[in-house]
């Protein structure tokens, strides 16, 4: 894919190998506000990849270094998300500019992208992740709008369980521990409750633990032959 260079000084050096995908929403007004504040050296923020909503590509930051773009984040026994992680920043406006379906242009070469990172360092489906799954109480992008079906039926990213679901009946407690088994930080219950089901079950996202979500969540934890690759 072709690449527009635009080049970020808000990077250090890495200290993990790289295992994840992190996808975000600009949550700007326009694209050139969202790489305007992503290239300046007083924000202290930066991604890896902007990716327009014409599907036009921009990077940033070589994959090498570590951008800014997680902040304080977890995932599955990673606190230093940045180091571990390449960050991709969608333009939408996001929620507080009026958030808005993801177009096909931005979403094939979203797909590519991913496709591309992906490969190049074997990451796991599991480990393609949105802001909110690393950073439940203070994110909510890409949000409930984005499609991650898109994704996963190309094997990009788990998809959401929909055959022989159980219900486990956990308590709220079991449940909080089985999704901190999945890799979510459930320090805040409520907020890593609902990153889950923004993210797994879009439609409703009010925070209660009900059959449905337990019945998602185990799906997602009982072994596969194929795992979570």
């Amino acid at each position: 894919m072709t690449l527009i260079e635009t080049p970020s000084p808000n990077w250090d050096a890495r200290t993990l190998p790289i295992s994840m995908i992190v996808l975000h929403y600009t949550g700007m007004p326009t694209a050139g506000d969202a790489i305007g504040r992503l290239c300046d050296p007083d924000a202290k923020v930066s991604c890896h990849y902007v990716v327009d909503e014409d599907g036009s590509t921009h990077r940033l930051v070589a994959e090498e270094h570590r951008a800014w773009h997680a902040g304080r984040s977890h995932w599955r026994d990673i606190d230093d998300v940045n180091s571990a992680s390449i960050g991709v920043e969608i333009v939408n406006p996001g929620h507080d500019w009026g958030y808005r379906a993801f177009p096909d242009a931005q979403m094939a070469a979203v797909i590519r992208l991913v496709a591309m990172v992906k490969d190049r360092y074997e990451i796991t489906r599991g480990n393609v992740v949105g802001h909110s799954d690393v950073a439940p109480a203070r994110k909510r992008d890409p949000g409930e709008l984005f499609p991650w079906h898109s994704l996963a039926r190309l094997r990009l990213a788990l998809p959401r369980p929909t055959k022989n679901l159980m219900d486990p009946q956990w308590t709220e407690a079991g449940f909080c521990l089985a999704l901190e088994r999945f890799g979510y930080d459930v320090t805040d219950r409520m907020a890593a409750i609902m990153a889950f089901q923004r993210r797994f079950r879009p439609e409703l996202i009010d925070g209660e633990i009900d059959a449905e979500c337990r019945m998602i969540l185990l799906a997602l934890l009982l072994p596969k032959p194929q795992g979570d690759d």
